[in-house]
């Protein structure tokens, strides 16, 4: 599972997008920052309070350039019986990516053996497609999409400065650190 500084797979899917089916390929985010964020399933309990969470941040998210991918192993069909069906996950306007063959959930290495669904798992990507942050967490311990715009956020300020480093719980406007021999053993 060392997929940080690696480069994403290629790929080509179904998806659902802010009322229509659309196809999408590892080649709409080059040039882009972008957020995956694996899902197990449609109609579940603890992956629809994460989906709506993660709309209500999208336009934040879109003001930083980041295009948002939500990816299940179920079909792009069954995202829009999902999107109509409910309140929560209607409110959704970001890509809902289907991954029935498991190819790009494999690609990051995120199915369950055996299982046939995805790990509750998040994924952000630089503009070159390369990894730059992951979370995976267990079953029933939903994730916040405050915390990972605050990620985005440090993973795009560094990207813009090198030679700094954004310390724990490092806000956007806070105090970075610049890495030297002056530091160690200071801190």
């Amino acid at each position: 599972m060392a997929l940080i500084n690696t480069q994403i797979k290629p790929f080509h899917a179904s998806a659902f997008r802010d009322g229509e089916f659309i196809e999408v390929s590892s080649d709409d985010i080059a040039g882009k920052w972008a957020v995956f964020f694996f899902y197990p399933a449609d109609f579940t309990f603890v992956c629809p309070t994460e989906l709506g969470d993660l709309a209500d941040y999208q336009e934040e998210f879109a003001a930083l350039g980041v295009d948002l991918f939500s990816v299940s192993t179920d079909t792009h069909f069954s995202h829009k019986a999902w999107h109509d069906a409910s309140d929560t996950i209607g409110k959704i306007k970001y890509t809902m990516i289907g991954d029935p063959n498991g190819v790009i959930t494999n690609n990051f290495e995120v199915m369950r053996p055996g299982v046939g669904l995805a790990d509750r798992a998040t994924f952000l990507v630089d503009p070159e497609g390369i990894i730059q942050a992951m979370e995976i967490t267990a079953e029933g311990i939903g994730r916040d999409a405050q915390d990972l715009m605050r990620k985005v956020k440090a993973a795009q300020y560094v990207a813009a400065h090198p030679g700094e480093v954004c310390p724990a719980k490092w806000k956007e406007g806070e105090k970075t650190l610049e890495p030297s021999l002056d530091l160690v053993g200071m801190i």
